[in-house]
């Protein structure tokens, strides 16, 4: 037998890797589950060709290179390779919280980053009377599997749990972190994957919105959890814990798989709920249990009211932005401000932030604006902007120092950028870096801007609930929205017969069966918000003033060490 390699001091010497592991799951398609039929995973039989656990059932899994932009793109890379599928035939439902372990039988430690991904079934043949294709008909496996089983999720990780499947080790650590109706039950994980599908698709929203519509959730998802499998242990804390490790994977995946692009929001008003959960079930732990109570109903109670106890408006950031922003205009454009000369501003989507703050500015410091704004396609939300502002401005404006409001096509960033005094962009999440996430054309808005007008501050307004945990801003899964949104411009009548037409044709190629079939792989991504590197940024203007790169800094390791303690041993 081989015995385990050691290093120079006699002590074995582990060999690390972060892999990837992903589940495919049919019975799903919009991002939502089909409760029509029900839902199975795939596990695959590894080969006899692999270096690790042959003849063993997992999931599509492997390393993570140092070429990998992410983890995401890792277990898309190791999709297509074994098993030919790729966007748009598996979409990412969710992904799950990454954990390490040790395999001492082979001196391995693994980081796991598990993922769920939709396979969508292949369109049915040409005659209605065709039956749809089963889901698996597109799977073709490499060398590495030898076979393919599809299987109940949460049977498979009790299976994989009692041995009674020989499954790569953790196999079922990896399959509940993103299949969590296993521990959650059908009610309360029915609660939460609606929930989750409703984030996910509303594109409308704000971030406060969204904090809010995912504090609603959690608490369904609490309301709905069954104690059948908590039994009365006597043990108050092993109660408790029953409750606190659900309530924290609900809240962890609502911060992750609602809508992670703009999910800074929701993990600020998260923890704040977890904070205040966890000192009240402190406080009841030291307290008598009244008569005819159970300690169980009490801990469902506090949860409830933890998560349902209003927030003191006085401290919601974005209430003080606005006043910050105007101060802001007034220490940069003093003399502007004195002579009613108007302040050109370039802009675009339609943040509620930067809404905000510009009707401030005209109303309490009077300015007179030169408002540009970039209509933000494929929703087009910088029209609404524009047609809000407006309207407000014809309604308090001064005839005698008229304001302007000038819409632009997203191709005219550079046009619009011509003079220009203020970039404003909003935030959907701040990184540690100071890198900025907002919509989509932010970037280039941005680059036209210091080109086309050098002297030009490109600021950005939000609340401190934006920044973000330390981390990478290319680590965070990029949300894509699907090309439909894109497409449906195409094919107005008042398009040319060549628009109408290649949009059919590009539809038509969107859907080809296979990724190998065809010597042309056609792709249209709509990707809703990208990065502005901290280094174009010149102000960051919060409830608290102006940061600078190194507060904010500050502001995301305390932020992350919050994460660690409520959510960090899931």
């Amino acid at each position: 037998m081989a015995t385990a390699p050691t290093s120079s001091d006699g002590a074995k010497a582990w060999k690390k890797r972060s892999v990837v592991s992903s589940f495919l799951l049919r019975g799903c398609w919009t991002g939502n589950i089909d409760t029509s039929r029900k839902p199975e995973v795939t596990l695959f039989e590894r080969s006899d060709k692999v270096s690790t656990y042959r003849k063993h059932l997992a999931p599509i899994s492997g390393t993570v290179e140092t070429t990998d932009p992410s983890p995401l793109s890792a277990a898309l890379r190791e999709i297509r390779e074994e098993t030919t599928l790729a966007p748009p035939e598996i979409t990412l439902l969710r992904q799950g919280k990454p954990f390490t372990f040790r395999d001492s039988s082979i001196c391995r430690e693994w980081t796991v980053h598990p993922f769920l991904f939709g396979v969508q079934p292949p369109p049915a043949s040409s005659g209605a009377e065709q039956p749809p294709q089963p889901a698996d008909s597109k799977i073709r496996i490499d060398w590495e599997h030898t076979r393919f089983v599809w299987v109940d999720p949460t049977q498979a990780v009790h299976d994989a749990e009692a041995g009674r499947i020989q499954a790569v080790p953790r196999l079922a650590d990896s399959l509940r972190r993103v299949w969590f109706e296993a521990d959650l039950g059908e009610a309360a994980g029915g609660v939460l994957r609606a929930g989750l599908h409703k984030l996910a698709t509303d594109h409308e929203s704000g971030a406060a919105a969204l904090s809010e519509a995912a504090l609603k959730t959690l608490s369904d998802v609490v309301r709905c959890l069954s104690e059948h499998d908590l039994h009365d242990a006597g043990d108050e804390r092993e109660e408790w814990k029953w409750w606190w490790d659900r309530i924290r994977m609900a809240a962890w995946h609502l911060w992750k798989n609602g809508r992670e692009s703009m999910g800074a929001a929701i993990l600020g008003k998260v923890l704040v709920v977890l904070a205040r959960m966890e000192k009240a079930a402190r406080e009841a732990a030291e307290d008598s249990v009244p008569a005819g109570a159970k300690r169980k109903d009490i801990w469902k109670d506090l949860a409830l009211r933890a998560i349902s106890t209003p927030s003191d408006e006085a401290s919601e950031p974005s209430a003080s932005v606005p006043s910050a922003f105007s101060d802001y205009i007034i220490q940069k454009f003093p003399e502007r401000i004195k002579s009613r000369e108007p302040i050109a501003i370039l802009t675009l989507s339609d943040s509620g932030t930067v809404r905000s703050c510009l009707r401030h500015a005209v109303d309490e410091i009077k300015i007179v604006l030169d408002l540009r704004v970039l209509e933000s396609r494929p929703l087009y939300e910088g029209v609404s902007l524009a047609a809000t502002l407006a309207k407000h401005l014809s309604s308090t404006g001064d005839p005698k120092f008229p304001h302007k409001v000038t819409l632009y096509t997203d191709a005219s960033a550079a046009l619009a950028s011509v003079n220009v005094d203020v970039v404003l962009l909003g935030a959907d999440r701040i990184a540690s870096s100071g890198a900025v996430s907002n919509k989509t054309g932010s970037l280039p808005a941005v680059l036209a801007a210091k080109h086309m007008a050098p002297r030009a501050r490109v600021a950005v307004v939000g609340g401190t609930e934006k920044i973000a945990p330390p981390g990478r801003p290319e680590d965070h899964v990029v949300e894509d929205n699907g090309a439909e949104q894109v497409r449906r411009a195409w094919g107005g009548l008042h398009n040319s017969d060549g628009v109408r037409g290649g949009a059919e044709e590009l539809q038509r190629a969107l859907s080809a069966p296979s990724a190998n079939a065809s010597a042309v792989r056609t792709e249209i991504p709509n990707v809703f918000f990208e990065w502005v590197p901290p280094e174009l940024i010149d102000a960051y203007v919060t409830e608290a003033g102006v940061w600078t790169r190194e507060r904010i800094a500050e502001h995301s390791v305390k932020l992350g060490a919050e994460v660690a303690r409520l959510l960090g041993n899931l």
